[in-house]
Parts: C-alpha cells; sequence; structure tokens
C-alpha cells in the first residue's frame, strides 16, 4: 500500500480519537492549524495537512532582509472618492484614525480625474463644473490630518482611452499604455511628498480586471515598467506596488493562476519594474490559522507560494504587501450565492485580528495587511455578495469587526524597534 494513504489513515484515525475523548481541546488546536472550526472540516483539514508533509515547502528565505516589511502593518481599503458630501469623508477618516490604522489603500480612478479627455481636469459632468482633483486633495488633506499614509491604487481607465470606447470592458487597460503612465505621473507630481506609495493595476490575471480580452502577464508587465519609470523620474523617492494578483487555479485566457502569472511576468522583465509585490489576503473557506500548503487551495496563507516565486527570482529582498484581507459575513438569510465563502460577524471580528497576528508572528516579508473594507457609500450594492466585506454601514454603524480590530491594535500597537 502507498505509504502516504497509510500515513493519512493513522494520522485521522488518531486524530478522530482524540476528538471523540478531548473534542473541546483538541478542537481548539485544530482550528489553529486547518483555520477549520467544525468538526467535519477539521477531520479534512488535518488530512490534507498529512499530505503537505510529502511535499515540497516553500522556499521562503525567512531570514533575507526586507526593509519594506518593516512598517506599521495596519491598514484598510476605503471609497472615499463615493462620499458627496465632504463631512462624511471625514468622518470615515476620523473612525479609520480611532482605531488605530496607519494606512488607506485608497483608488486615485483614473476615469474620475482626466474625465473628458487627456490633460483635462475639469469636472462638467453635473452643474455647476469644479476641478476634478478637489475631491482627491480633500482625501489628502484628511488623510495627512490624521496621520495616515495613502497607498493610492492607480486604475480604471475613462472611456476616451479606450479605442472605440469600452468595447473591451470598462476595466481594459488603455489603446496607449502612455496615456495610463501619463496620469499616473499626474497624480504622482501632484501630491509628491504628501504621497509616496502608488500600486499599479489591480488583478490583472482575472476577468474582468483586464478587460474583454485575454489576461497577459506580458502586455501587465509592459504596462508596469513603463509606468514604474515614470513614476520614479517624476519622484524618486515614490515606492511603486505591483498589482495585487487575484488567487486562483484557473488555467484560461480569461483567468490565469497567480502563480503562472507571475512567473511569467518574471519572464517579460517585471523585476526591476516595482518595490513591492501585493497579494489577496482572502481566507474564503477557511480562517487565518489554516496552515494547508497546497497549490490547489486559496487560503489566507496563499502568499507563501507568492514568496517562494520571488525567492526563485532573487527578489527575496522585497516585501510584499497584502491589499486586501478580510471574510465574507454574509447573512445566511440573504439567499446571495457565497462566492467569497461565508461567515458570521462574529467570526468575523474573531478571524481579522488573527490574521493581522499571523503576518506579524510568522511573515516577516509581509509589510502592510489592508483589510477590505471599511464602508460604502450606499447600500445599492447589498444585492452582491461582496457587498458583505464592510467594516461599517453606509450610515456609519460599526459593526462587531471594527471594535475587535481596534482592540487588537491597541493592545498590540506597532513598534518599529520591536520589529
Amino acid at each position: 500500500m502507498d505509504r502516504r494513504v497509510i500515513l493519512r489513515a493513522a494520522l485521522l484515525f488518531f486524530f478522530g480519537a482524540l476528538l471523540f475523548g478531548f473534542r473541546h481541546r483538541l478542537g481548539t488546536w485544530a482550528f489553529g492549524v486547518t483555520g477549520e472550526e467544525a468538526p467535519a472540516g477539521q477531520v479534512r483539514g488535518v488530512w490534507q495537512l498529512a499530505g503537505d508533509v510529502l511535499r515540497p515547502s516553500p522556499r521562503l528565505n525567512a531570514s533575507a532582509e526586507v526593509p519594506l516589511a518593516r512598517v506599521n502593518p495596519f491598514g484598510i481599503n476605503t471609497f472615499l472618492e463615493q462620499e458627496v458630501e465632504a463631512a462624511k469623508r471625514e468622518r470615515q477618516v476620523v473612525l479609520i484614525a480611532a482605531a488605530g490604522f496607519r494606512w488607506l489603500r485608497q483608488e486615485f480612478p483614473w476615469y474620475d480625474i482626466e474625465i473628458h479627455a487627456k490633460a483635462d481636469y475639469e469636472d462638467r459632468r453635473a452643474e455647476p463644473h469644479r476641478g476634478a482633483w478637489e475631491k482627491y486633495d480633500h482625501i489628502v488633506s484628511l488623510a495627512e490630518k490624521s496621520g495616515l499614509e495613502i497607498i493610492a491604487r492607480l486604475s480604471s481607465p475613462p472611456e476616451w482611452a479606450h479605442a472605440g470606447g469600452h468595447v473591451d470592458g470598462a476595466f481594459a487597460p488603455p489603446a496607449t499604455y502612455r496615456d495610463f503612465a501619463d496620469y499616473s505621473v499626474a497624480v504622482a507630481a501632484r501630491y509628491r511628498g504628501r504621497v509616496a506609495y502608488f500600486q499599479v493595476w489591480n488583478e490583472p490575471n482575472i476577468y474582468p480586471e483586464w478587460g474583454e480580452q485575454p489576461v497577459s502577464p506580458e502586455a501587465y508587465t509592459e504596462l508596469l515598467c513603463l509606468t514604474y519609470y515614470e513614476i520614479k523620474r517624476a519622484n524618486p523617492d515614490a515606492v511603486v506596488l505591483a498589482a495585487a494578483l487575484a488567487p486562483t487555479v484557473a488555467l484560461t485566457q480569461r483567468d490565469l493562476s497567480d502563480f503562472i502569472f507571475l512567473e511569467r511576468m518574471y519572464r517579460a522583465g517585471a523585476r526591476e519594474c516595482f518595490d513591492v509585490m501585493s497579494v489577496q489576503g482572502y481566507g474564503l473557506w477557511s480562517g487565518p490559522t489554516d496552515r494547508r500548503n497546497y497549490p490547489g487551495t486559496i487560503n489566507y496563507a496563499r502568499n507563501q507560494f507568492i514568496r517562494d516565486i520571488m525567492v526563485a527570482h532573487g527578489d527575496g529582498e522585497k516585501a510584499i504587501w497584502i491589499s486586501e484581507m478580510n471574510w465574507n459575513a454574509l447573512p445566511m438569510e440573504s439567499g446571495l450565492p457565497a462566492h467569497y465563502g461565508q461567515v458570521t460577524l462574529e467570526e468575523q471580528a474573531r478571524w481579522a485580528p488573527l490574521a493581522y497576528q499571523r503576518a506579524r508572528e510568522e511573515w516577516p516579508w509581509i509589510g502592510v495587511v489592508n483589510f477590505w473594507y471599511f464602508k460604502r457609500a450606499s447600500d445599492a450594492e447589498k444585492n452582491q455578495s461582496w457587498y458583505y466585506f464592510r467594516m461599517a454601514e453606509p450610515d456609519f454603524t460599526l459593526l462587531p469587526v471594527y471594535s475587535a480590530v481596534k482592540s487588537y491594535i491597541g493592545a498590540n500597537p506597532y513598534e518599529h524597534n520591536a520589529d
């Protein structure tokens, strides 16, 4: 009989016996290694962990010096540009700062800055006309006032930048990559000395983030490299983040494995074109303590395989920042499909602090971990599953995860000398 089958059977028998006799104590231990809280999930998780013993471990080079990992890890995603009222933007930033967060990952949508034509920074979509920068100037000022750093996400082209309009999809890259680079430089130059961190695109390895066309690591690398060098020319002190790659095992033209996409990026010359790598840190169906290391499993620890690819290409001194981390608190009564997993509000409140804890204690290459997300401006999207990642309701009702993360940060503040 195959020794792997024997090993797994022995472990399953042992685990099952212990579970029967020491259910509570063993359940706590099992959650700590599988991220599963239901007994059936824990048994399955331990069985899969047994298989990990027989697979090569990711090459992590944990002793490498990674300067941009030694930063305050507490970040959160915001949609401040969607708030029409300035007072609501301010209230949101005050609450975020009060919770102890240090970073705002905030999109500066291209379509909302160069709305009508290249180098045209006037918003004429409604009366009265106003400067397109006005809202973003306010966001940057609010962040400064509250001692927050901004990670500016650069993405979302305007219609004029696409040949023939949005026929390739609203999120498709522009017809001319130089136009995107010029918009990125305009943002970097306007906020030089105030915003230093810029992320080029988001999830280019999946539909629809690369539009109605096949995804292309080579094309994204071309866009990334052009933008990187232009931003650095405009502001040598800027830090450029590669796009977060969506975690997926797909191997299609529309959706491509994050591992294969990154490998092809390196082969296309991406190594010299970013300062920080980005990943998504969704746990989906298991908690932040899930230690299963299998490429076909999408869990919170997936960043280790991205790290492995970086180390293989001699990029072990670069940090990974987690662009989005959270668990989907989709109500059972909603009837919506659980595309992103499904947890209770109580589980979400317990798991988010554990995610910060694990990244700080176990992954010295991880820098910022950005919670996804604070709030939307309205509940118009409550009929979509992803809406339920929020930390607060549109009316500023705070959900349990807000207090839980605030308490964790308060009890575990970032101290540079200690790290």
